[in-house]
């Protein structure tokens, strides 16, 4: 029986009128894989509504997140004005899309996004959300450290010199503009750190009933026990040392979003840190390699060289 699809117009109208402000006569290539056919359909409606040409692309569905997508996929997001990506692995952190947005396309990447989870989560107050999330890009990119903790027991020191902040705050009208949805955080590739990670969600294996406990070294996850743990290692371990590779520091601005094991919902709520490991060079980093998972810190402490962020899980940044 196909379960009925909730109402989305208003979530399809924000992500291709307001976010991607996609223009009557662009070129419109939405992505899509046979989980997220109905989800591919509406976007490309929408952009069809909004006056665009508009092209639906399925694809089989890739290995893991950061993996390549085929290769005339990967050519039509270089020839098209805006691409859209509800595909069920993510694409966000590919050559592929790296190649699109350096040479003009703007595009918005919305791995294992839910029908469930569009209509919620971007109906959000946008300029709230954004001003959240520009003032973490600011703090993160002027600091030289951070310091995230969390009562379970995570302590991780991360280096930030010479890095940039980047706001996911669902602005991605401009040329080049890339960005993931739902939107919702203030982010930064790490240059290294050290430390403990208490996860309770772990890309792409949901909720843990365990804590996953991570140890990183000189900017590295080098051991992973407890709950989903050791496969979230073996996942990025199968890639060598730059699977390995500390690659992301995120904190969730979206009030709408809530825990649902879904790693792409769950680091965009507000007061929860997360940090990713394999692919880094689309966010500033320096490493390319086709993985890129993230894991959730909640009831998160974050400092930001000397300002405090988040305290047990409360927004407390001024601003």
């Amino acid at each position: 029986m196909i379960e009925a699809m909730p109402d989305l117009g208003p979530a399809v109208t924000t992500v291709i009128r307001k976010c991607l402000a996609v223009k009557a006569n662009e070129d419109v290539l939405v992505i899509a894989d046979p989980a997220s056919r109905r989800l591919g359909e509406a976007l490309k409606q929408g952009a069809t509504e909004a006056g665009a040409d508009a092209t639906l692309a399925i694809m089989d569905e890739r290995a893991t997140d950061g993996t390549e997508p085929t290769r005339p996929i990967a050519a039509a997001m270089s020839e098209c004005d805006v691409f859209i990506a509800p595909t069920t692995r993510s694409l966000s952190h590919t050559r592929a899309r790296t190649r699109a947005t350096d040479g003009g396309a703007r595009g918005a990447t919305l791995p294992g996004i839910t029908e469930d989870m569009l209509a919620r989560t971007m109906t959000v107050d946008f300029e709230t959300m954004a001003a959240r999330s520009q003032a973490l890009a600011e703090l993160l990119g002027q600091a030289d450290t951070a310091h995230v903790s969390c009562p379970l027991g995570t302590d991780l020191q991360l280096e930030l010199s010479g890095r940039t902040g980047i706001a996911d705050d669902g602005n991605l009208s401009n040329a080049g503009s890339f960005g993931n949805l739902p939107a919702g955080e203030g982010f930064i590739s790490p240059r290294s750190g050290e430390g403990t990670i208490i996860a309770s969600s772990l890309a792409s294996l949901g909720l843990t009933s365990e804590p996953a406990q991570l140890v990183v070294k000189d900017g590295q996850v080098v051991a992973a026990e407890g709950g989903l743990g050791p496969r979230y290692y073996e996942r990025l371990d199968a890639h060598g040392d730059l699977g390995r590779n500390l690659a992301e520091l995120g904190v969730g601005t979206n009030e709408a979003a809530r825990l649902t094991g879904n790693v792409l919902e769950d680091e965009k709520i507000l007061g929860t840190v997360h940090v990713a490991f394999g692919a880094s060079a689309g966010i500033g980093g320096m490493v390319s390699v086709p993985i890129h998972l993230d894991v959730v810190v909640l009831d998160a402490s974050l400092q930001i060289g000397d300002t405090q962020v988040l305290d047990a899980g409360r927004f407390v940044l001024a601003g």
